[in-house]
């Protein structure tokens, strides 16, 4: 695909991870997704249902509360992580154990039908498919045509142990609720 110029106008679709293991999980999810949605060039479309999921990596810690999101935006995938690392740092995220705890996780999963493969960011997310917490939520949400971006998506088969459903919440309505 080609980029746009600069003068032009383009929204991208993109999908975003995010996950929260520490105080209100949920809380932290939504207010996340609000956070997002207010950027100017930035709306989200849709939500997955929230799973409860098993600790990755480092064990010894909560669980995870883990959905998704697609979003559409006329940001770059440089910018895009750079406003989901603003919004992170907003809402308390401190890096200190990697794989550890943390009030919230945003990761860009998909930008549009583009790799990118830089020392910041690399897209596709290059764990996602070994990781139900991230797939089985992403699934959910993801169109059709989109799944065509990446091979492999048309016909995945997921282990889904560890990944429960927790809560389905009717995006934006029933989200105001969590956020103040």
């Amino acid at each position: 695909m080609s980029l746009p110029t600069p003068t032009e106008k383009f929204t991208y679709i993109a999908y975003l991870g995010l996950g929260s293991n520490l105080g209100e999980r949920e809380h932290w999810l939504m207010s996340a997704l609000h956070l997002l949605n207010q950027e100017a060039h930035t709306a989200v479309v849709d939500i997955s249902a929230i799973y409860e999921t098993d600790p990755v990596g480092f064990q010894e810690q909560p669980s995870f509360l883990n959905m998704a999101c697609r979003i559409e935006t006329q940001l770059s995938a440089i910018a895009l992580l750079q406003f989901a690392l603003e919004t992170e740092h907003k809402l308390g995220r401190v890096r200190t154990l990697r794989w550890g705890p943390r009030t919230i996780d945003i990761d860009i999963l998909l930008y549009h039908n583009i790799a990118v493969a830089t020392e910041p960011l690399q897209i596709p997310h290059p764990r996602m498919m070994e990781r139900a917490f991230v797939i089985v939520p992403l699934l959910e949400i993801m169109q059709e045509a989109d799944r065509r971006w990446e091979p492999g998506f048309t016909d995945v088969q997921v282990d889904s142990d560890g990944v429960r459903k927790w809560i389905t919440i009717n995006w934006p309505l029933e989200s105001e609720h969590f956020v103040n």
